[in-house]
């Protein structure tokens, strides 16, 4: 928890990628509290485990409120990618910003074979970026092979996600002029 508080005030991509993490962690020990105490809050210290016990009995409550315990994201995720996705088409829109505007035309081939090759097409093009970061992360999870392809898509996308990340930031804190 410490962890998604920190990431979202300095990098909401990866805080967004960790979130879904912790929604498959949560998954994978079926939803059961007790199994995320003894799995995961008991790797932390004694002082930080009631709070952050608190914290996925909160996340496992809105899971099951929400009917994602088999697959899916939480609401509080969903959101995340609606204001990313605002911002995003706010700095297209925008002659202020060529560097992010190129880096989304350098990703732009990528996102679209992406989605050919069976991605949600109803689904903004931003979460069809996390979508692909996320597989690649869980393909090295897995010490899987990527490819050089995947490779270049991974860094034109981490490019692109990175810049958004800091208008984002620069947004939220009132010093962006779009």
């Amino acid at each position: 928890m410490f962890i998604s508080r920190q990431l979202k005030q300095q990098n909401i991509a990866e805080y967004l990628i960790y979130m879904w993490q912790v929604e498959d962690l949560i998954r994978a020990y079926g939803c059961d509290l007790e199994r995320v105490r003894e799995n995961l809050v008991a790797r932390y210290p004694a002082e930080q485990q009631e709070e952050l016990a608190q914290w996925y009995e909160d996340l496992i409550e809105m899971m099951r409120r929400e009917e994602v315990m088999q697959q899916g994201h939480l609401q509080i995720n969903k959101n995340v990618i609606t204001w990313l996705t605002d911002l995003h088409l706010q700095l297209l829109a925008s002659s202020k910003f060529p560097y992010y505007n190129a880096a989304y035309y350098k990703a732009l081939p990528f996102i679209v074979e992406l989605r050919a090759k069976g991605a949600n097409k109803e689904e903004p093009e931003l979460e069809t970026c996390f979508d692909a970061l996320y597989g690649i992360l869980l393909l090295k999870l897995q010490k899987k092979e990527v490819s050089d392809e995947t490779k270049k898509a991974q860094e034109a996308i981490t490019t692109l996600l990175s810049m958004l990340s800091t208008y984002y930031i620069e947004d939220k804190k009132g010093e962006l002029e779009l």
